[in-house]
């Protein structure tokens, strides 16, 4: 958890919201509502120039400690008119 909470406070300032831990998911489609599961542990909202450049802080992030883990970084797009 140390080293965790050291990479938070060393990458602070790209950080727009630090986010919060998943829990339980649910699918909605067209059948309806069903429990569901995905790897998703947490997530977090980063601000950076670039989608490369928001990869960089999570280089060697302790979380890859955890046997086969991954971090994902998506960009988020506005959507038109809203």
């Amino acid at each position: 958890m140390a080293e965790w909470q050291k990479c938070m406070k060393d990458n602070a300032k790209i950080f727009a919201d630090v986010g919060a831990g998943a829990g339980k998911t649910k699918q909605v489609d067209a059948r309806g509502v069903s429990d569901t599961r995905n790897e998703v542990m947490l997530y977090s909202i980063v601000q950076a120039d670039s989608h490369e450049a928001a990869t960089k802080p999570f280089v060697n992030h302790p979380h890859l400690q955890i046997p086969q883990a991954t971090i994902e970084i998506m960009e988020l797009s506005p959507l038109p008119g809203m």
